[in-house]
């Protein structure tokens, strides 16, 4: 049983929540009252509230909608306002801007472009809204002769400015690379930078606004005069001051050759001049001597003029490529550049023309010359050559973008004097087998022959220009002769076909002496200039190229010429040989028979000696070497000879007059010998 205790506290307990719950209920009952009552205050205030709304809006749309129709009502008039200001600016353009139209562009050319687009636009503005306007016609005019004022402008600023580069500059550009290499590179000015830019300007104007490319003929035509008269000043310049001494280059570079004295001066270009020095040479060091004449013409007849034709040709060629580029860059900057090079083109035509009509005459007179035999003229071509395939590089850089007829004018000239060079060259060789023996044509003291002088000095002047004279053989590729030339043989084969021809001809000559000897002596002669002149140069390595016994072939050519010159003695020591004399014992009584014999003897000596002395004194040995060499040969074999002659005869009673027949002492015989080959003993 459960104590009635507990129960009661029990319920008490129930009875105490039972209380608080329902006080719990009571109060959230009182809430939801509240929030019924609160809910239904708010949906009364916002159903008040929604109501104003509408009536304020239905008050204010109509007043915004009026609003806005009145700001694009404002907004128009003032677009309006607007449009028939800038209509009514077109009326006045032409009144606003005629005076300085006028007046010309001269002084202020912004301010003259700035009323040429004002006008423009007038005219784009009455052609698109009111073509049959009177105004239309007066802007229209105004526009033309704007433009026609500009174009004279332009034809005006380019006339004054552009004069021609003065040779002295010239002269520097085109020897900058060689001289200055320490400075930057030089550039011409051609026109003040002011009055490039107002061209830049007026050229960009034409061609944007004004649909003109006129100016661009212009602009060729003045730059092309002054192209042409740079050039030819350059040429003038060269006849005046030029010299044998050099080339007439600026102070600026004179200067800079004193202030550096290691440093190598510039190489002229081969002339001529080069084959005349070396000829004062051989006859100042005794190889050469009195020529007899030969249908080959002698090269010392040129002179310095021509030279200096010749130099001032190259050089001329160098100041058009340098010139050109210098051209080229200040045209970029003035025509507009899908019409450079056509005006490019145009511009260097007379200039190009010229200088190519110049070369030509060069080759025209060369081939001239030729059919004289005058070879020595396909030396003026060498260096031209030479020099213009060293430059046909820059050229081709030059031309590049010009029309095909203007890059072929080059090459043409170049293959026009390959051509005639190597047909000189062929002619050459053969004019050197084939020139005629004439009698009165030959050194009579049987000297060098001016065709072996000539034949060598035109070999040696070639060495300068090897490389240029072996591709004008090799050029001729439809020729069966120069296609060997293309080996690496061809500089020997060519010098060893002149020196065989050279070598045939020489000996067919010797045949017109009637006299052995002197025959003897001018094979000599020729044959010892050749090879003392090839010893001398470059030729003998290149003639060892292909015939490496060369030197010694011509040693023993010229040994057994003095073999045969000796036997000329024979008639004189035959006379006083031992053989063939009569014996006798010491102290016997010549006879008649042996004291005349003897007597022979001794006349015969006598009269060859003095014979051969007179006759072979007035012939000529130039190399002192070999003249010394030959006369103390002869010298020791005569004397030798007669030494014993007349040691024997000497005191033998063959005559009451002894002094008739031994008219010379031994000593007295090497004296007379001693003056064999000297005219002025």
């Amino acid at each position: 049983m459960i104590p009635t205790e507990e129960v009661s506290a029990r319920r008490r307990e129930i009875e105490d929540k039972l209380k608080q719950e329902e006080e719990t209920l009571s109060f959230i009952k009182d809430s939801l009252e509240k929030s019924d009552q609160l809910t239904k205050n708010m949906v009364s205030i916002l159903s008040s509230f929604e109501s104003r709304l509408m009536k304020l809006e239905n008050s204010i749309i109509p007043v915004h909608k009026q609003t806005e129709n009145l700001q694009r009502l404002q907004e128009n008039v003032e677009k309006t306002l607007s449009c028939l200001d800038h209509v009514i600016s077109y009326y006045h353009v032409a009144k606003d801007t005629e005076k300085i139209i006028k007046e010309g562009p001269t002084g202020r050319l912004e301010e003259y472009l700035n009323c040429m687009d004002k006008i423009q636009k007038a005219v784009e503005y009455f052609q698109d809204n009111n073509p049959d306007s009177p105004e239309l016609n007066r802007v229209k005019s105004l526009f033309e002769r704007g433009k026609e004022s500009l174009e004279s402008e332009f034809r005006s600023l380019m006339t004054r400015h552009t004069k021609p580069v003065p040779p002295i500059l010239i002269l520097d550009l085109i020897s900058g690379d060689d001289e200055m290499e320490t400075q930057e590179e030089m550039s011409l000015e051609h026109l003040p930078e002011s009055v490039l830019h107002d061209v830049i300007r007026i050229s960009g104007w034409l061609v944007e606004n004004g649909r003109n490319q006129d100016f661009m003929t212009v602009y060729f035509q003045i730059r092309s005069v002054q192209l042409d008269r740079s050039i030819k000043g350059l040429k003038d310049h060269f006849r005046k001051n030029s010299s044998s001494t050099g080339v007439p280059y600026s102070p600026a570079i004179q200067n800079k050759r004193k202030d550096t004295p290691t440093k190598k001066p510039i190489k002229r270009p081969g002339t001529i001049r080069k084959a005349q020095n070396l000829l004062k040479q051989y006859s100042q060091h005794g190889l050469d001597g009195k020529k007899g004449a030969s249908n080959l013409i002698p090269m010392e007849g040129r002179d310095d003029v021509f030279d200096i034709e010749i130099d001032a040709y190259i050089h001329c060629v160098s100041a058009f490529v340098k010139l050109a580029q210098s051209e080229y860059q200040l045209l970029t900057e003035i025509v507009p550049e899908h019409h450079q090079k056509k005006t490019f083109d145009s511009l260097i035509q007379e200039s190009l023309d010229n200088l190519i009509m110049e070369g030509d005459n060069i080759v025209s007179a060369a081939r001239k010359a030729i059919i004289r035999h005058d070879y020595s003229a396909v030396l003026t071509i060498f260096p031209i050559l030479k020099h213009l395939k060293q430059m046909k590089p820059e050229f081709d850089q030059v031309l590049q973008g010009t029309a095909a007829g203007t890059k072929n004018k080059l090459p043409g000239l170049i293959t026009s004097m390959e051509t005639t060079g190597a047909k000189a060259l062929e002619e050459f060789a053969d004019n050197i087998k084939n020139d005629p023996d004439k009698e009165y044509n030959m050194p009579k003291d049987g000297t060098v022959h001016e065709l072996t002088s000539n034949a060598i000095l035109f070999l040696q002047q070639l060495l300068d220009f090897q490389e240029t004279a072996g591709a004008m053989l090799a050029s001729q590729e439809t020729s069966s002769s120069a296609s060997s030339y293309s080996s690496e043989f061809s500089k020997s084969t060519y010098i060893c076909k002149v020196l065989g021809n050279l070598q045939l001809n020489l000996l067919s000559k010797s045949k017109v002496y009637e006299d052995p000897a002197l025959s003897a002596i001018f094979l000599h002669n020729n044959y010892n200039y050749i090879l003392k002149s090839l010893e001398k140069s470059e030729l003998i390595q290149l003639v060892a190229v292909t015939q490496k016994t060369a030197e010694r072939s011509y040693r023993e050519l010229i040994e057994q010429q003095i073999q045969t010159y000796q036997r000329s003695w024979l008639k004189v020591t035959d006379y006083i040989l031992e053989r063939n004399l009569p014996v006798f014992q010491p102290g016997v009584k010549l006879k008649d028979k042996e004291r005349q014999m003897i007597k022979e003897r001794f006349k015969g000596f006598n009269d060859g000696l003095e014979e051969l002395c007179k006759i072979q004194k007035a012939w000529a040995i130039p190399d002192m070497e070999q003249r010394d060499k030959i006369r103390r040969a002869q010298k020791t074999i005569v004397k030798e000879t007669y030494g014993a002659f007349l040691n024997r005869y000497g005191n033998v009673p063959f005559t009451k007059n002894p002094e008739k027949y031994i008219k010379y002492q031994v000593d007295q015989v090497g004296e007379m010998i001693e003056k064999l080959f000297d005219t002025s003993a």
